[in-house]
């Protein structure tokens, strides 16, 4: 799998020594508190890297899984990818590091990735889903001229609750003239 690269950010591969890093995000309830798992054990971490190195194998390829690298230091901030649903649609997701929270990088990262998609998956649609109280992932979305199409009440069982869900997409001709 290619790395890609943004102004600030390296996104490449997982790899096994990004245990560490990975497993500190993904460990903590404050910094997992919108996402659909966790906290980890050490044990669903190495599962997930696992698994997500495992993907870099399969033919034809459907999930993009990258770690996202601060550039010039290969510090891992968080994980996050793009994953064929079918032929022309994907969806978005990714995860940082509560630390690295209000920096730009989670745009930056999302931008880069549907630019992957519409560039080089040949995608027609990109959506990416959150729970309607993650307001910094929605805003990602937003600054990235994604828009909302769908808010589900009460659509996503959420820490024994249930939660309100929002899906945000962008087409691939909405996508091309903000690019001029």
């Amino acid at each position: 799998m290619k790395q890609l690269e943004t102004e600030r950010l390296l996104l490449r591969e997982l790899q096994e020594s990004d245990f560490e890093a990975i497993h500190a995000y993904a460990s903590s309830l404050e910094n997992v508190q919108y996402m659909t798992f966790g906290p980890n054990s050490e044990e669903q971490t190495k599962d997930f890297l696992g698994k997500s190195i495992a993907k870099y194998s399969e033919d034809p390829m459907k999930d993009y899984i990258f770690a996202i690298t601060i550039k010039g230091t290969d510090k891992v901030i968080g994980s996050g990818g793009i994953s064929l649903e079918n032929e022309y649609e994907a969806s978005l997701g990714w995860i940082l590091c509560r630390n690295d929270w209000k920096k730009g990088y989670g745009t930056e990262f999302a931008k880069e990735l549907i630019r992957f998609g519409f560039e080089e998956l040949k995608c027609h649609r990109i959506y990416a889903t959150c729970i309607a109280d993650n307001y910094g992932s929605y805003r990602v979305m937003e600054r990235n001229n994604m828009r909302r199409e769908a808010h589900f009440m009460r659509n996503r069982k959420h820490r024994g609750e249930w939660s309100d869900e929002f899906i945000y997409a962008i087409l691939e001709d909405e996508w091309e003239p903000v690019q001029s």
